[in-house]
């Protein structure tokens, strides 16, 4: 990110708000702001390889489950947070990976300026990609703040998506989905 560029930008809105930048309050603001885009959108250009490449080797193909991993992503209509939650389901072949790691691709992917529908596509690919389980499906449920701040302004109102990919019998994907609600 080019953070100079970021900083002007910041400053520019501030002006074409009509709000004085340089009054105390707003003085650091610029640069504040240029500091938390990067942080939120850290994951632009990564990919969740170097957290997914730690597998341990295991017999057997049952379904790996972790539910509840938190998130906050960046919405690329509005620029605005979104948050919620995700679930991944996974059927192995020969190798699992470290429960931290399936949160850590999670934070990565969600780095990045996001759709919900494409947030949960690219946890399912990337972890497609790098562990090649037999199936996945990845459950995710958000509150919008672009619902709940602006526009319609429905609050507590959550958006649910969810993706498969490769072999998940539909018996598994109705069995994983209850538990994971």
């Amino acid at each position: 990110m080019d953070r100079a560029k970021a900083i002007k930008a910041i400053e520019d809105l501030l002006d074409a708000i009509g709000e004085d930048r340089t009054r105390e309050g707003l003085k650091d603001t610029p640069r504040r702001v240029a500091d938390m885009y990067a942080q939120l959108l850290s994951g632009m250009g990564r990919d969740a390889k170097e957290e997914l490449s730690k597998t341990f080797s295991v017999d057997g193909g049952d379904i790996v489950i972790e539910k509840d991993i938190c998130f906050s992503s960046m919405c690329e209509h509005h620029l605005m947070p979104f948050f919620g939650r995700i679930a991944i389901a996974y059927i192995p072949d020969k190798k699992v990976v470290g429960l931290s790691k399936l949160a850590r691709c999670v934070d990565i992917c969600a780095a990045r300026l996001q759709l919900q529908e494409q947030l949960t596509r690219q946890i399912a690919e990337e972890i497609m990609r790098h562990l090649s389980p037999k199936g996945v499906l990845v459950w995710c449920e958000a509150e919008h703040t672009c619902m709940t701040c602006r526009g319609v302004k429905k609050a507590g109102s959550k958006t649910i998506s969810y993706v498969t990919l490769g072999d998940f019998p539909r018996d598994k994907k109705t069995e994983v989905l209850a538990l994971i609600k």
